[in-house]
């Protein structure tokens, strides 16, 4: 049966995050986590710039409250 273990591995030496296994010698499998890289903020690119325009009210709805399923 197969037991998944957390752990770390520092200069060659693995320490046990949690549990640790009780077995004398064992075959295993290592997969190395990335470290997470932040998120950067996406922004617009610059050559759109001042050419946006609102062409309606951008408050109330483009319908009227009436035809709202939801409200009924």
């Amino acid at each position: 049966m197969l037991k998944s273990y957390e752990a770390t591995l520092d200069h060659g030496q693995i320490k046990w995050l949690g549990e640790t296994p009780i077995i004398a010698s064992a075959r295993i499998l290592v997969t190395i986590l990335e470290e997470s890289q932040p998120k950067t903020k996406r922004c617009p690119p610059v050559s759109i710039a001042g050419k946006g325009n609102t062409v309606a009210d951008i408050v109330s709805p483009i319908s009227d409250l009436e035809d709202w399923e939801c409200l009924k």
